[in-house]
């Protein structure tokens, strides 16, 4: 047993292994940086944002900040867009109230979600290729994005059906 032993349990009592953001439960065990870019919305340069803005080193454990930085950070994640120029938002004009603004966790994929059905709906180029099940993005299709599994031969098909011919031909002699 060495020195540190009672000092990094003393650490882990200090640790909250989980912080809650919204509906979402991020990591504390990494650094803020890491452990809000794994929140559906916000990625490397907006966790950075909202670290800088919290004031706290993007590097530091985000389960050992003290609970009045961490819920500077909760509120600047869901002040985000009131905080940043609206290109940095991910909801800019919204179709139906025409507002910007930036969705994170499970909001973000239910808006994503009711913008799909919404031009499937209508009929328009992407619903109709969402419709399909074929790539929306004008990527290729000819070689990529199989998925009936018929790519190539079939070897062991091949040789099930000559091995019946085989003993067909057996059986005729």
């Amino acid at each position: 047993m060495s020195e540190e032993d009672p000092q990094e349990q003393q650490d882990d009592e200090d640790l909250r292994y989980f912080v809650r953001i919204g509906q979402t439960d991020l990591d504390g065990t990494k650094s803020v940086e890491r452990s809000l870019s794994e929140m559906n919305g916000i990625g490397r340069r907006t966790a950075r944002i909202i670290a800088e803005e919290a004031g706290v080193d993007r590097t530091a454990t985000f389960g050992r900040l003290e609970d009045d930085v961490i819920d500077e950070v909760v509120t600047l994640v869901e002040n985000y867009a009131d905080e940043v120029p609206n290109w940095l938002n991910n909801r800019q004009a919204d179709f139906y109230t025409g507002e910007t603004s930036h969705e994170t966790g499970n909001d973000l994929q239910l808006t994503r979600q009711h913008d799909i059905n919404r031009m499937k709906m209508i009929d328009s180029y992407k619903g109709v290729r969402h419709k399909r099940g074929q790539k929306v993005r004008g990527q290729r299709t000819k070689s990529t994005g199989r998925t009936e599994g018929t790519i190539g031969v079939n070897v062991e098909e091949i040789r099930e059906e000559q091995a019946e011919e085989a003993a067909a031909e057996e059986d005729d002699e």
